[in-house]
């Protein structure tokens, strides 16, 4: 089994950024891609950023590409969620996810998840 856990959610003004972290245990962590996911109240999970296991492959969807990004530090076995920019309808709860190797955009191809952290944006 593979433990996550995010951490650096908070209260942001619109504008503003923020960094999550996830923390994982349990298995070799440079064996995983790495995804975020988000879910809003009423909506569904929605996939927003993945980073293949060596780091060298990331994909998110055209929507976000310039105020999300994703990076990790297989020595920390940590994956980072860096947003920019932030509106009120990034407020969600936003989850880490694991997989082995490479990285999907279907939730249910990922194994292992971290229970999330509240991002709420304020206007």
């Amino acid at each position: 089994q593979m433990q996550l856990v995010e951490s650096g959610g908070g209260l942001v003004q619109a504008g503003g950024s923020l960094r999550l972290s996830c923390a994982a245990s349990g298995r070799p962590f440079s064996n995983y891609a790495m995804a975020w996911f988000r879910q809003a109240p009423g909506k569904e999970r929605e996939f927003l950023i993945y980073i293949s296991y060596s780091g060298q492959y990331s994909y998110s969807p055209d929507s976000l590409k310039g105020r999300f990004a994703i990076s990790r530090d297989d020595d920390k076995s940590t994956v980072y969620l860096q947003m920019n920019n932030l509106a009120p309808e990034d407020t969600a709860v936003y989850h880490c996810a694991a997989r082995l190797y490479e990285g999907t955009t279907a939730e249910g191809d990922y194994p292992y998840w971290g229970p999330g952290t509240q991002v709420t944006v304020s206007s």
